[in-house]
């Protein structure tokens, strides 16, 4: 087998039945498995994956053991020469599968590989590709400095080599996960993903950001930014530091002052976006083939059309995958706007006003 998709899952069943969605339209010309491990969820979410993905391998923690534990268990559980950690919180491209193992079977000392991230409004995340945060780097983060923090020396559209890679996507040999252990489950949530890339990094491997293929990845849907999530962060981050850095002595001070610092200052919180009430349906269906749910919204089948004091909800009925993430990332676009996704046969739609929030799932009915 060539390729094992691992989606650790938390209580967002409606984002992972879109992210089940594309990631099945995107192995359907690859050997492939996809395997989605529940930190014991309090929604329908196994119960979806049952009912909806009888195919795909389904494992039901009896606990949440967070992140690290979780992801590790859905590796245990592969067969592919390949295993891509994948957030359920996204969304893929159908050809990202294919053309990342095309890319990494030419690398010489592969590590980790991933890809541009864009939030749910469409903007880009920077933390798709960083540098290694030694504590002077994440000092000049905190305060507000994050040129050296970020791998700034690539454009988000380039293709190098890089020293950091973010959890939500990682795709590497499974052999190469063995070998370091998978993730370190003494991080909980937070760190594991920074962990892992520099622990590769110091193995001798290269890890790679390929930025001409997009994943949107919602981001905040299982998580705050609030005082909870300030105390995880933080502490993975002293635990990172107590880890790689604790021969340095002012590295190890410097550390912990970052530690102290970090806990008594407030998290920035992207700004939330209003979203107009009136809707557009973006569809290249034939409005008559809609349904009557559907049909009193303002259905159009072209992108002159699109009028920015709109919601407009993409049909994934009738739209490809990557032609949504395409259209959300053109900036003439993506402006002033509120994007919503309509998954295939289903009731509701989801989208994310920042990329600090939660994200949003409403019914059709409510609208």
């Amino acid at each position: 087998m060539k390729l094992s998709v691992v989606i650790l899952n938390y209580n967002v069943s409606a984002f992972l039945d879109l992210c089940l969605q594309s990631v099945e339209a995107a192995t359907a010309n690859i050997e492939a498995e996809i395997i989605v491990v529940d930190n014991y969820s309090s929604d329908d979410s196994c119960q979806m994956v049952r009912d909806k993905y009888p195919e795909v391998k389904l494992i039901e923690n009896k606990e949440n053991f967070g992140f690290s534990k979780g992801n590790n268990i859905g590796v245990e559980n592969a067969k592919g020469e390949y295993v891509c950690i994948l957030n359920p919180d996204t969304m893929v491209p159908e050809d990202i599968f294919e053309q990342l193992l095309n890319f990494s079977k030419n690398q010489e000392n592969l590590g980790i590989v991933g890809c541009k991230l864009i939030d749910g409004s469409g903007n880009f995340l920077p933390e798709s590709k960083r540098h290694i945060p030694t504590p002077w780097v994440a000092l000049k983060k905190l305060i507000g400095w994050s040129k050296n923090y970020y791998a700034n020396n690539l454009k988000p559209d380039d293709c190098g080599e890089v020293d950091i890679l973010v959890g939500a996507f990682m795709l590497m040999k499974r052999k190469h996960y063995k070998e370091l252990k998978g993730f370190d489950e003494d991080f909980f949530m937070y760190g594991e993903d920074v962990d892992l890339s520099y622990r590769s990094k110091k193995l001798g491997y290269k890890s790679w950001y390929v930025g001409k293929l997009c994943v949107l990845h919602f981001k905040g849907e299982s998580t705050l930014k609030n005082k909870l999530y300030r105390e995880r962060f933080f502490g993975a981050m002293k635990l990172f530091y107590k880890k790689h850095f604790k021969q340095n002595p002012l590295i190890n001070l410097m550390a912990n002052a970052i530690i102290n610092l970090g806990a008594i200052i407030k998290v920035p919180i992207a700004k939330t976006i209003n979203c107009p009430q009136s809707i557009q349906l973006f569809s290249v269906a034939n409005p008559k083939n809609t349904t009557s749910i559907l049909s009193k919204f303002e259905i159009i089948t072209n992108t002159s059309h699109i009028k920015s004091n709109k919601t407009l909800i993409l049909d994934a009925n009738t739209l490809t995958y990557k032609s949504i993430i395409n259209l959300m990332g053109t900036n003439y676009i993506k402006e002033h706007r509120c994007f919503k996704i309509l998954p295939k046969n289903a009731n509701f739609i989801v989208g994310s006003h920042s990329a600090s929030s939660r994200g949003i799932v409403t019914k059709l009915t409510d609208l």
